[in-house]
């Protein structure tokens, strides 16, 4: 296997509590520590919760409206905002990319003054086919789609629709686990591998999205074929809202860059001996004729 420099995606999502100061710090950290991608959300609230937006949030300690569908509206950034923060991007030289929940979430963004390099579908939106069929029809670069909550049927009905509209090639499938976070034993690393014999050369490339604790995991995708790590950032664990235990602070996310990067810099082949090792091959290395 050759191995690509690793991608690392530090996803702000909803943990900036929907203050905009605090996105662009989130922006400039992320930047300095070295990761690859900062990525939000885009919801219409209303067309995306439908009745469902006056009902109460499930965890109200978490909540910061009256009811689901404000709380969602005081996390939302309008389109203008993520324009700025597309600015803020570049400034701190770090990418921009976004989620998208429904299909005029991903109208917006795809006729806003972004330049993305790839539009994100989460695994609760993945059997959306009308968000799907949008940006097929009217994205036309990379598509990352992860798989958190999704049968195996239902995979390979969502690579045979971008199948269909000739965009499979675009695709980037993210093996991932729906909790938050997320026990070690359903992280299912495994899942990378079987994603990889399955799709190998019909996708893009296989990814990991991960809402564990630690790093260790990560790593672990990167060696099986992961080629954008994904982790939710935080810059403070206890803060209020859903996503933080499941988040990396900054230290972590500092510590998932370096680690990733020096294990991208020892995945090789050796061979020869190196020039490092001649100085003690000279030294310590015993030679035993067994013909005396």
């Amino acid at each position: 296997m050759i191995y690509k420099k690793p991608i690392v995606v530090a996803e702000i999502g909803c943990n900036h509590k929907g203050d905009f100061k605090i996105a662009k710090k989130m922006v400039k950290v992320a930047a300095d520590i070295g990761a690859t991608y900062v990525k939000f959300q885009k919801r219409d609230n209303r067309y995306l919760l439908k009745e469902d937006y006056y009902k109460p949030h499930p965890n109200p300690i978490n909540s910061y409206g009256k009811n689901y569908g404000e709380h969602r509206e005081f996390l939302e950034f309008s389109i203008k905002q993520h324009e700025k923060l597309y600015v803020e991007c570049k400034k701190n030289k770090i990418k921009y990319a976004t989620s998208v929940w429904e299909k005029k979430s991903a109208e917006s963004i795809i006729n806003s003054n972004i330049n993305l390099d790839y539009i994100k579908v989460p695994s609760a939106c993945n059997l959306d086919f009308e968000l799907l069929e949008i940006l097929c029809k009217k994205f036309k670069k990379k598509i990352h789609l992860s798989l958190g909550m999704t049968t195996k049927n239902e995979t390979k009905k969502i690579f045979n629709f971008f199948k269909k509209f000739k965009r499979h090639r675009d695709l980037v499938f993210y093996s991932c686990t729906s909790t938050y976070p997320s026990e070690f034993k359903d992280v299912c690393l495994l899942e990378i591998l079987r994603l990889k014999k399955e799709f190998n050369n019909k996708v893009d490339n296989i990814s990991f999205s991960g809402h564990h604790k630690g790093i260790a995991v990560d790593i672990s995708a990167y060696t099986l074929g992961a080629e954008y790590i994904e982790r939710h950032f935080t810059l403070d664990r206890t803060w209020k809202g859903t996503d933080h235990a499941a988040s990396l602070e900054p230290d972590g996310l500092r510590k998932l860059t370096r680690d990733l990067n020096k294990v991208y810099e020892a995945l090789k082949y050796k061979r020869n001996i190196l020039n490092s090792e001649l100085y003690q091959r000279k030294k310590l290395k015993r030679f035993v004729n067994l013909n005396k």
